[in-house]
């Protein structure tokens, strides 16, 4: 047999002795802390943990080393007159955890509503300029939309041959009027009927012949906002010449979001702003919501009337609202903070505080969650007046409950405290 050489027999007991070194450093004192930690914590009154990794546990304060958060200490201690539905936090815990309450007050829900909408012309205004009688549109005094037409302005002149007639036979009934003075008199009224004035009939009389261009009157004052006539255009009577709005009054038309419809309703007062008038604020009410809601934009339109003097306002101007209102039918309601409230998505839950102040114990409460209100929730059922919820912190009751086995947001019904995190043993 061969001689193993000295180098070589000195290097594998080098490498035996580090290999059990190491086996005992990984193995044996890994598992002898792990021992220690465990029943440190079996001991121990308190258990460390993280408010968002419950699984976290250990017997003294540290970071969770997860997330990096500070851990809050669990009372584990077991009691015989203890509610099972009711966590308890020490002072120190809830402290470390920021853990804040408040008590349910009555008080009216209200919500700030911004809305934006437009300018648009008051509907009761828009008037048709119709033809009185039939012509051809020989000449044309109002070209362009926008432009301002008063009572009594002529607008156009045409060529009437029906109208050239009834002028010659009340030349005719003029010369008969001592004999028969009603056929003068009916002469008179057909002209009338086609709306031509008393002093337009005398000047047909003193001229003593049919004038063959006949110009048409305005019936109304306001801005044509749609022009339907063309040089030329043979016209019927009672055929719309122009469509003409008076913006001396106009409305403020907003949109509102089916979501926002139970917030809203008519005599609610609103404050509004234009852009095209910066820092200045314009206020009004609402006179009118839309009974439907329009299929394509999902929204109602509510109406506020505003007079217009100068006409400053224009149609299509951008407008911006806040409406400061309460929810209807609503005198006193329950509002509680939306930090206040844990959702899953079918169960929405809040830890109600115990009035034993020593215990600092809490109960988890399902609810149920009316309208939002921005940074809060109407609840509609399961908390009453007086009652003391958390309103900041729940997350870190919730993990408390978890490891104590209690009742929690994903453990309903409670049960088995979690297991503690192993960080020591390797297998």
């Amino acid at each position: 047999m061969k001689s193993v050489n000295r180098p070589t027999l000195l290097f594998a007991l080098s490498t035996l002795i580090l290999g059990l070194f190491f086996g005992w450093l990984f193995f044996g004192e890994g598992k002898a802390v792990q021992d220690e930690h465990n029943h440190s914590m079996a001991n121990g009154s308190e258990v460390w943990t993280c408010s968002m990794h419950p699984q976290i546990r250990q017997g003294e304060p540290g970071s969770c080393p997860l997330c990096g958060m500070d851990l809050i200490p669990v009372d584990m201690g077991d009691s015989d007159d203890e509610n099972p539905m009711e966590v308890k936090m020490s002072p120190t815990a809830m402290q470390l955890a920021n853990v804040q309450t408040a008590i349910i007050e009555k008080g009216k829900a209200t919500k700030e509503l911004r809305l934006s909408g437009k300018i648009q012309v008051d509907e009761r205004s828009v008037s048709t300029q119709t033809a009185h009688i039939s012509g051809r549109v020989e000449k044309l005094y109002i070209n362009t939309t926008g432009e301002y037409v008063s009572k009594g302005k002529v607008i156009a002149e045409i060529y009437s041959p029906e109208l050239v007639t009834a002028q010659e036979e009340l030349f005719e009934a003029q010369k008969m009027k001592a004999m028969q003075p009603q056929l003068f008199a009916a002469s008179k009224e057909r002209l009338k009927n086609w709306k031509l004035s008393d002093s337009q009939i005398e000047n047909i009389l003193l001229a003593g012949k049919p004038q063959e261009r006949f110009p048409i009157l305005s019936d109304i004052n306001g801005i044509v906002i749609n022009k339907k006539i063309q040089l030329g255009d043979y016209i019927n009577r009672g055929s719309s010449l122009f469509e003409l709005a008076n913006l001396s009054q106009v409305w403020v038309l907003f949109d509102v979001y089916e979501s926002d419809l139970t917030w809203i309703k008519t005599g609610d007062p609103i404050e509004y702003t234009i852009q095209a008038f910066p820092g200045q604020k314009f206020k009004g009410k609402i006179s009118f919501i839309d009974p439907f809601i329009n299929p394509t934009t999902r929204v109602a339109k509510a109406r506020v009337v505003t007079a217009n003097p100068g006409n400053k306002l224009k149609p299509e101007m951008f407008v911006t609202g806040m409406l400061l209102s309460q929810v209807k039918g609503s005198q006193s309601d329950i509002v509680v903070p939306k930090s206040a409230v844990m959702w899953t998505g079918e169960r929405s839950v809040v830890y109600v505080k115990s009035f034993n102040e020593q215990s600092m114990s809490f109960a988890m409460r399902e609810v149920t969650l009316g309208p939002s209100l921005g940074d809060s929730y109407i609840i509609t059922e399961g908390l009453k007046y007086g009652e003391e919820i958390v309103t900041y912190g729940t997350f870190s009751i919730d993990a408390a409950a978890q490891l104590a086995g209690k009742p929690s947001m994903m453990n309903p019904e409670g049960g088995k405290a979690m297991a503690g995190h192993n960080h020591g043993e390797m297998k």
